[in-house]
């Protein structure tokens, strides 16, 4: 568990070191060659700016802060290297894209929150928003406290909308909504702990864990009352013998002295350092879908069926008038580790085949709390509820010289391995199963490329026309794709072709979201609203009254971690059946260099864009604007109650009883009927007591943080080829 220290100290010595920016640009300039957007972002299309962010070139602000770093500009330099890691930090983040974030190393040694989780709600789910503390509204809601809650008014002397609405930027998405509701204690993503947002983004969940708060914050209520609170920091390195900017500086920011290594000298290391040994590894996976039916997460009610890890769960609601819906909980799609795929992808075809069982005739799939994970996961459970439908899932790599030439080698590899199986080596397998081998994927008509240069084009597209790949889809008959997937089979394809019936009408499912729908996330909700034709509800947002987004996150269809790119780079030197090492080191594959993977702690680009059918030379999804069909506000009673946000959801997708703010369910989805049964409207009540303990051990306890693996070796000699996290690049984690 990371210590929990004051931060003013911490931050203090962070500010005292010493800038050393030798070699950085030059390191950092090729992995973000990947990056699939930057030309829509720098010009986006007129909606997109007028409605989430107005246009923003990334280059010009990276050329700006090498520039200072190195004094080449008249406003001097950064002054340490914390200041420089930020101001790196920042140009990415500008960019509004969950797949492309860089995390310098100085930004990876303490994390920073306040003491106090926000909540944003409409007391009786028709009046704008308020914002409140989160405990507040747990003592009334669950404990029958006799105050009144009160408003907060300012946040460190400003008024508060305007506070958070700043803050919110310093979130993972794109959507300003999906932004705003980030800030905050939602059960959602509390309920995936150390996975998660953690308490929201205001509190230091989240991106916004990197960002140093200041000393205190002080909440001042609509009421007058004032309260001021000591932020706190986490130390996320061993900090033994640390006394000074120094030592920090030596311990954890310095790489080998004889760094940086090529992407030529690690191959040509490891070849020698592996040809007088032989080793093979034997893959083992286990068949096992255990699944757990207890345990639920503060809010929710005990759950029919869940994953091990809460990535996802079932429930049937009870109570008159509720009886004939199911509840699939998906606020993650897995991605992290194999193990936790064959149990999510059982937990899904477990529930609905349970609720056919149990004449249960609607379902409501919250996919709050959503930022992706393995893309084989989203189509599999669309094709559990669509069996007869195709998905039209297609995407874009970017095609520049270092791609094409990886995958002039590995394609030729792999035709002389000639198989597709599961049963190769480990190493032969990341290379015949990857993008880079013509043989993966298909054409947009489904049928084979034919060479590599089928594949890899290039075509000239955007207002900048740069360069991309071919239209490229999944072969979901593919014999190697369990590989990509965790060790699933699609549902519908190979030996999984047993279903055979429709559970759910389209019009009797609809998806609620808080607008954080990110990465595989997406890649789901647009293949069960445009071919599906479900209808999507989304929850919360800012405090208006406008319409808003369901999904609100990254919708780049593949992030690539430079520590993969890395790797794949290094292929070309490797194996030299096209060109020889003399000539790699010529082209753009000479370039990179391992110094931007050991200083940083993340570092991550999407290298792979979605589109809809039928647009396939038009902007990616990221920059389409697609409003939800109806948007609720949270009420105090759903901020702690996951059965009250469930009830409110059905009661407007299904009972008649509206409780849209804005947009109408009774005109959208494909199949739609009109109003279900009708009945009263109800503000959702909680039961007294219920998950009371719950919920206040889950306020006073800090949600651990995951940091992104960061393996620095530091003594000469010892470097590993495999610096690569995982080689399934297209198995999207998006949570960064």
């Amino acid at each position: 568990m990371p210590r929990v220290t004051q931060s003013p100290q911490r931050f203090v010595l962070l500010t005292s070191l010493t800038l050393r920016i030798s070699g950085k640009s030059d390191s950092v300039r090729p992995f973000i060659d990947w990056q699939t957007n930057l030309q829509w972002i720098k010009q986006p299309p007129p909606e997109y700016a007028e409605k989430i962010h107005s246009p923003y070139g990334f280059w010009p602000e990276f050329e700006r802060i090498y520039s200072k770093a190195q004094n080449e500009t008249a406003n001097s330099t950064h002054t340490n290297e914390y200041e420089f890691g930020f101001d790196l930090f920042y140009a990415f983040q500008r960019g509004h894209d969950g797949h492309f974030i860089v995390v310098p190393d100085s930004l990876g040694i303490f994390s920073y929150g306040c003491t106090t989780p926000l909540v944003s709600v409409s007391v009786d789910g028709s009046c704008i928003p308020e914002v409140y503390v989160y405990q507040d509204l747990l003592d009334t809601v669950v404990s029958n406290a006799t105050y009144t809650p009160s408003p907060l008014a300012l946040i460190d002397g400003r008024n508060s909308t305007e506070f958070l609405l700043g803050w919110s930027h310093w979130g993972g998405t794109q959507d300003r909504d999906a932004l705003w509701n980030n800030l905050f204690y939602l059960l959602s993503h509390v309920s995936l702990g150390q996975d998660g947002s953690g308490r929201g983004v205001f509190a230091g969940g989240g991106r916004a864990r990197r960002i140093y708060p200041g000393p205190s914050t002080t909440l001042t209520f609509a009421n007058g009352t004032e309260v001021t609170n000591e932020n706190f920091a986490r130390v996320l390195m061993p900090f033994d013998n640390i006394t000074s900017g120094t030592d920090i500086y030596t311990e954890f920011l310095t790489p080998p002295p004889d760094a940086p290594w090529s992407a030529e000298k690690y191959a040509t290391y490891v070849e020698s350092s592996t040809t007088s040994s032989a080793s093979s590894s034997t893959s083992t996976s286990s068949s096992s879908t255990t699944i757990s039916t207890t345990i639920p997460f503060p809010g929710y009610p005990t759950p029919f069926v869940r994953h091990m890890h809460n990535v996802n769960s079932g429930y049937f609601l009870e109570d008159e008038g509720y009886d004939d819906i199911a509840v699939l909980s998906v606020p993650d799609f897995v991605g992290g580790d194999d193990e936790d795929d064959l149990p999510f992808q059982a937990v899904n075809s477990y529930l609905t085949n349970e609720a056919v069982a149990r004449n249960k005739t609607k379902l409501i799939i919250d996919l709050s709390a959503n930022a992706g994970g393995t893309v084989l996961q989203g189509i599999d459970l669309f094709k559990q509820l669509f069996p007869f439908l195709e998905p039209y899932q297609a995407d874009r790599f970017t095609a520049h010289e270092a791609v094409n030439y990886i995958g002039e080698e590995i394609s030729h590899l792999s035709g002389l391995v000639g198989n597709r199986s599961l049963d190769l080596d480990d190493t032969v397998e990341s290379l015949v199963l990857s993008f880079f081998n013509y043989r993966s994927d298909v054409d947009i008509n489904h049928e084979n490329f034919t060479s590599w240069p089928d594949k890899f084009g290039p075509v000239a597209l955007g207002p900048e026309l740069k360069n991309f790949t071919q239209v490229t889809r999944w072969n979901l008959s593919d014999p190697g794709l369990p590989a990509y997937s965790g060790g699933i089979i699609v549902s519908g394809y190979q030996n999984h072709t047993n279903f055979t019936r429709t559970p759910f009408k389209p019009e009797d499912i609809v998806i609620v979201t808080d607008g954080y729908c990110a990465s595989t996330c997406t890649i789901f909700a647009e293949l069960m609203r445009h071919q599906g034709g479900v209808r999507t509800i989304v929850l919360g947002g800012r405090p208006n009254a406008d319409i808003a987004q369901a999904v609100g996150g990254t919708k780049g269809t593949n992030s690539n971690k430079w520590s993969n790119i890395f790797y794949f780079t290094q292929i070309p030197f490797e194996y030299q059946y096209i060109h020889n090492n003399s000539f790699y080191e010529t082209t753009a594959l000479g370039r990179y260099n391992d110094l931007a993977l050991y200083r940083s702690v993340a570092a991550v680009v999407n290298a792979r864009y979605g589109f809809r059918q039928g647009d396939e030379e038009g902007p990616p999804l990221q920059f389409k604007y697609e409003p939800a069909d109806c948007r609720i506000y949270y009420t105090p009673e759903m901020a702690v109650s996951m059965v009250a946000v469930w009830k409110t959801v059905a009661d407007s997708a299904f009972r008649g009883v509206n409780h849209c703010v804005a947009g109408s369910l009774e005109s959208k989805g494909a199949g739609y009927i009109g109003p279900r049964d009708e009945g009263t409207g109800m503000k959702q009540r909680v039961k007294r007591g219920v998950g009371e303990q719950d919920h206040r051990h889950r306020l006073r306890t800090e949600v651990r943080e995951v940091e992104i693996e960061h393996v620095v070796r530091r003594e000469a000699g010892k470097r590993e080829r495999k610096h690569v996290v995982s080689y399934r690049m297209s198995r999207l984690i998006g949570r960064v």
